[in-house]
Order: structure tokens, then sequence, then C-alpha cells
């Protein structure tokens, strides 16, 4: 079982690591919705931590369709990240709500080796079914896809998360990394209904629900102790 964590910082990194997530996802501006984090941070966490971190790759809160300064922004982005020893990013890019894969082609291009994480732009394809379909045509480096099944959160859309979960492994493609509204109260429920391979927890692990505060170790607790063996 595959536990990820959101982290915007060096302390947040270090704290998720020790208590026992198996992958980060590093980001800055949550409230936007995650955007590309500084060098310095990303410098310190991938120093601090041995975990696998995936970085966001995303310049903008406006939209996931992009434009040529876009992508230039992005290329020397992706450049840094190399240099700084960066090994996965969570990346998504649309156009005309579907998947934008002449960028795409380009980012997996400038970053050949690198694992990528197809992120929650996925939930706003026109076709998710589609959407899947055609990163299968990547999964050599889309290893994952994190969706909440086109829903405001993971339980509203169990259903179509499952489907896709279906798909996938018919295919052979992208894992589906499950991901929104996860908490503590809802995880036994939806688990017992998805059996997915990978969660993504972000505020429902923290104190208070929210990001300015610290991972809530009870919770973490829990969620280790639930999933032990499954």
């Amino acid at each position: 079982m595959i536990l990820e964590c959101i982290v915007e910082n060096e302390r947040d990194a270090i704290q998720a690591e020790k208590m026992g997530f198996s992958r980060l996802e590093l980001v800055s501006a949550m409230a936007e919705g995650g955007l590309t984090p500084s060098y310095g941070t990303v410098k310190r966490v991938i120093e601090s931590v041995n975990i696998p971190v995936q970085v966001m790759l995303r310049p903008h809160s406006y939209s996931f369709e992009y434009d040529e300064f876009d992508w230039l922004s992005m290329k020397e982005d992706l450049k840094v990240f190399s240099d700084l020893g960066v090994k996965g990013i969570v990346f998504g890019c649309l156009r005309n709500g579907e998947i934008d894969q002449a960028l795409l082609e380009k980012v997996i291009e400038e970053i050949p080796t690198f694992d990528i994480t197809f992120h929650r732009a996925f939930d706003e394809l026109k076709s998710q079914g589609n959407g899947l379909e055609v990163l299968c045509q990547y999964s050599k480096h889309v290893r994952r896809i994190l969706t909440s099944g086109g829903k405001g959160t993971a339980y509203e859309g169990r259903e179509k998360l499952q489907q896709l979960i279906v798909l996938s492994d018919v295919w052979s493609g992208p894992e589906i990394l499950v991901g929104s509204g996860l908490s503590t109260e809802n995880i036994p429920e939806l688990h017992s209904f998805l059996h997915a391979k990978e969660y993504h927890f972000g505020s429902g692990v923290r104190k208070e629900g929210s990001f300015a505060n610290g991972i809530d170790q009870e919770k973490i607790d829990f969620l280790l102790e639930f999933f032990d063996g499954k």
C-alpha cells in the first residue's frame, strides 16, 4: 500500500517520512491548488528525506492549459529539478478538455527518466475514459494518475474511481492514485469499496485540517494500523 502526503516544506517532509508515509508530493501555494515550489524548498527537501518526492510542475493556477511562454518557464524548472536530483514530478496539461499530448511529450522528452504523476487536471477532462486511454500510451513515463473521479472529493467520485481502477488494470495503464478529501473518517469505507493501491492525503491528516499546522500523529497511526497487511 502506498500512502502519499502533500508537503510544502522541509519540516513537513521530514515529519511525514518519520511518521511512515511512502511518498511525498512537494508543492507550494496549496490555497491555489498547488504550484511549483521554490528552488530552495526543492533542494532542502530532496536532501532531507529518503522516500520518493514528486515535485509539482505548475507555473500558474489560472487553468491547466499552457502556452509557449509557460512551457519555456517549465522547461527551465525541469532543468533545475534534474540538477537537484529530483526523480519525479506531478504534472497535468489540457487542451480544449482533452489531454495536451503535444506538451506532455515535450515534458517527457525533456526528462525521459522521471517518474510522472498526472495530477487532477485529469478531473477536468470531457471524458476520463478517453483520457485514461491516452495516458496508457505514456505509461512508461506517466506512472500514476491523481484523481477524485471527476468529483469534488474522492468519496463523491468513488463509483467513477472504481471504473478507472478496473480499466487501468485491464489496459495495464498508470496506477490510479486516489485523492481529494481523504480522511481517517472516510478511508475505511472508501478502501473497502475501491481496494486501490495508492492514496493521496492532504489536509485530512493535518491538525485541525489546516496546512498551517503539522501532521497529526494520531491520524497517521490510525492509517498505518488500518492498512497494515492490506
